[in-house]
C-alpha cells in the first residue's frame, strides 16, 4: 500500500450547497493498522475543518460512526485502512437515511422503529421477592442477540428499508427477537402483531446484507426467521 491513500468523501451542507458533491483528500498513512477514523480526523484537523462526521468512543461500542466505504457499511473507528486493500476509498453517509451534513445522517426514524418493537422486558406475572430467575441454559440463548450497539449499519444496508419507509428493518427485528427469546419476558402478544404487519418480518427478502454489514457479527436474518416461525406456531 502506498504511503498516501485518497479519501473521496461525500460532501453536502444543506445551508450552502445546492446539491451533494464529492471531494478528494490525500491521507498520510502514519502507522500500521491506521483506522479510517484517524484518516478522517487527519483531514478535519489538518486540511479541512468543515468536514462533518460522528465519532465518540473510538472502541466500536457507541455505534455513532457508521459510514459506507466503497459500497459497504462499517464503523470508522474499528476498520483498518490497510484491511480494505485499496488506496482509493469512496466514503459516504449510511444509505437510506436522510443526510444532515456530509457523513452525518438523521437517525430519528431508525430509533423510532427500534422503540416500536418494545425493546425491554414485559412482565405480567406478579413481581418476585428477589430477582427474575433465568437458568444458565436460557441465558445462553440470548448470546448473539444482546450485543447490538445500534449503529444502524444493518438496517441501512437493506434494500427493503430503502424502498419502504415504514419497514421496521433488521435492527428492530433483532431487538424484538432478543426479548421474544428471553425466558423472563411475557410480551409476545404485544410484539407479534407489530411484527406481523405488512411492514414487518414478511417484507424481508433474505438477501443477508444486514448480516454482512453488522460490525458485531450478529445475524438479524436468523432472528427474522425465528420470529416468522413463532408467528406460524401461534397461528398468526
Amino acid at each position: 500500500m502506498s504511503k498516501y491513500v485518497t479519501f473521496e468523501i461525500f460532501r453536502y451542507d444543506p445551508e450552502k450547497d445546492k446539491e451533494p458533491y464529492y471531494k478528494s483528500y490525500k491521507v498520510e498513512i502514519r502507522r500500521p493498522g491506521m483506522l479510517i477514523l484517524e484518516g478522517l480526523n487527519q483531514i478535519k484537523w489538518e486540511q479541512d475543518p468543515t468536514l462533518a462526521f460522528r465519532r465518540s468512543c473510538r472502541e466500536g461500542v457507541c455505534g455513532s460512526d457508521g459510514i459506507n466505504v466503497n459500497g459497504v457499511n462499517m464503523l470508522s473507528c474499528i476498520t483498518k485502512i490497510e484491511d480494505l486493500g485499496s488506496d482509493h476509498l469512496v466514503i459516504q453517509p449510511l444509505p437510506g437515511m436522510p443526510v444532515m451534513r456530509d457523513l452525518v445522517v438523521d437517525v430519528t426514524d431508525f430509533f423510532n422503529k427500534f422503540i416500536t418493537v418494545k425493546p425491554y422486558l414485559i412482565r405480567k406475572s406478579p413481581t418476585p421477592d428477589k430477582e427474575y430467575y433465568q437458568s444458565p441454559e436460557d441465558r445462553k440463548k440470548l448470546d448473539g442477540l444482546y450485543e447490538c450497539i445500534l449503529c444502524g449499519c444493518c438496517s441501512s444496508s437493506c434494500p427493503s428499508y430503502w424502498a419502504d419507509k415504514d419497514y421496521l428493518g433488521p435492527n428492530a427485528f433483532l431487538r424484538a427477537w432478543r426479548y421474544l427469546a428471553d425466558s423472563r419476558d411475557e410480551g409476545a402478544d404485544e410484539r407479534l402483531p407489530i411484527l406481523n404487519d405488512k411492514h414487518g418480518v414478511w417484507r424481508c427478502h433474505t438477501i443477508y446484507n444486514c448480516v454482512e454489514a453488522c460490525p458485531k457479527e450478529l445475524n438479524p436474518t436468523k432472528a427474522i426467521v425465528e420470529i416468522r416461525r413463532m408467528l406460524m406456531n401461534r397461528n398468526y
